[in-house]
């Protein structure tokens, strides 16, 4: 597949034109970040524009170049055919995955091995599947519990995991070990080792035999005694990849993977009947759940959930398609707002819906905001899915209120309070900006045919894998 610059179709009539003129600021904005990245930071594994250095999180431990992997599928399909040659060439000669490290398995799966697989599926290039493999291989001991229930933290030499101090008891984290799922079935197709689909197949099995409160999934599960932590639910941090990984494995599996459908339809329902709620002013949110009792607030990152809503509504149990596509619509309104409603029009971490605030940020600790993607990733969707032009407009708001403050000299920061004027940057270029928020926004104003959703499934970190009609395999094998 050779992915061009295609114009987007307007409905008739429309006076400000989306195309050429949005394709090349995504261009334009995708190249300040990776040339500043490649001037101040290359082979590290992100970059810190303002100082003009690199950043490490603890996140990849030794690992490096965080940035290249997580860039190659966005630099490919933007046709940066020369940055895509030197993050290949910087790939084969110093990606390392042998050195004595404790990292993320999360983080790890979702950036570097979701980021090497998508490479492969769009370029060919055998280097990214036989590192992809090779990582992989390296994550399989997070699986050694009683359980299978992975480990978050894994040291990828010596094969010892262990689990966050602060989760629950010793609990591995729901959207962690759920949102394995996609790259591991990719990894057993692509070795021919069944390994890994069975190690994220018997997360599933542990899942079904748990009884969930009220249907809904709780974010804490012990990896040694297999129950849950304290029961906290949330759809945004904690909790958020793991329904979206059900829903999109079963799309990636052509539809086979009725387990994945069903548990994604019945959690939905659980969602809607105990953490949907409406604002008095009309707005549309997702509390989180503590207990029985609702916390009134929905993080930025679980405004993703309007594009799962409406990317799951074709399959929708009992005729709710429409009802569906109307909650991602609604979701993204919501969305919308709370980037509306701060000085910055960027998004805050986290907002409220409780002492008279709505879709507003009431926390100083809450109100930053760190280039994430979700917003924009429901608007993609919403736009592919409706052809409704407001989420192009306000995808075009995002483009600007990015370049007008987190744009810098040394590439784009994140921002520590969106509700104040003079921005304050906290020095980050996060790697997902350039796979996700940039990607996004630039599929946003593309045609349809440009990485369509029945040939592909984006991960969590926004790497476009190959559903089954694309790519010959069976969930298993």
């Amino acid at each position: 597949m050779t992915p061009g610059i295609p114009s987007p179709a307007l409905p008739p009539g429309r006076k400000e034109q989306r195309g050429p003129r949005q394709h090349r600021s995504c261009c334009c904005m995708m190249k300040h970040a990776w040339d500043n990245y490649k001037r101040y930071a290359w082979g590290l594994n992100e970059l810190k524009p303002i100082s003009k250095q690199g950043h490490s999180s603890n996140l990849f431990g030794n690992i490096q170049g965080a940035t290249i992997v997580d860039a190659l599928d966005t630099l490919y399909i933007m046709e940066m055919k020369e940055e895509f040659k030197e993050a290949k060439e910087w790939v084969e000669k110093n990606l390392d995955f042998n050195v004595n490290a404790e990292i993320s398995v999360f983080e790890v799966n979702i950036r570097f091995v979701g980021g090497l697989l998508s490479a492969y599926y769009l370029s060919g290039e055998e280097i990214f599947r036989k590192k992809a493999v090779e990582l992989g291989e390296k994550l399989l001991p997070a699986f050694n519990t009683p359980t299978g229930i992975p480990w978050a933290l894994l040291n990828i030499k010596s094969g010892i995991g262990r689990n966050w101090p602060w989760a629950s008891g010793g609990s591995s984290i729901l959207a962690e070990f759920g949102t394995l799922h996609l790259e591991f079935i990719h990894l057993s197709h692509l070795s021919g080792n069944p390994l890994f689909a069975e190690k994220v197949m018997n997360i599933r099995k542990v899942l079904n035999r748990l009884d969930k409160p009220e249907g809904l999934y709780p974010n804490y599960l012990n990896p040694s005694s297999g129950q849950w932590g304290q029961h906290h639910v949330s759809i945004g941090g904690l909790g958020d990849s793991f329904y979206e990984y059900l829903l999109k494995a079963w799309l990636m599996s052509g539809k086979t993977d009725e387990e994945g459908r069903k548990m994604y339809y019945d959690a939905v329902q659980a969602i809607e009947t105990h953490l949907i709620r409406k604002s008095s002013g009309g707005l549309t949110y997702i509390a989180e759940w503590k207990g029985g009792l609702l916390e009134h607030k929905m993080g930025h990152l679980t405004c993703f959930a309007g594009g799962m809503f409406a990317l799951g509504a074709d399959g929708a149990p009992n005729d709710k398609t429409g009802h569906h596509i109307e909650l991602g619509a609604e979701i993204a309104r919501t969305c919308h707002e709370s980037y509306d409603r701060t000085s910055m029009k960027l998004g805050p971490e986290a907002f409220r819906f409780d002492g008279g605030v709505e879709a507003i940020a009431t926390r100083q600790n809450e109100k930053y905001y760190i280039l994430r993607p979700e917003v924009i990733e429901t608007y993609m969707y919403m736009w592919r899915l409706t052809h409704d032009p407001k989420y192009r407009q306000w995808g075009w708001e995002a483009v600007e209120a990015l370049e007008k403050y987190c744009r810098v000299d040394g590439g784009y920061s994140g921002i520590r309070d969106v509700y104040n004027n003079h921005q304050s940057h906290d020095d980050v270029q996060q790697s997902f900006f350039l796979s996700e928020t940039l990607k996004y926004l630039y599929l946003l104003f593309s045609e349809d045919d440009l990485l369509p959703f029945e040939h592909w499934v984006f991960n969590t970190e926004a790497h476009p894998l190959p559903g089954r009609q694309s790519c010959a395999f069976t969930l298993g094998d």
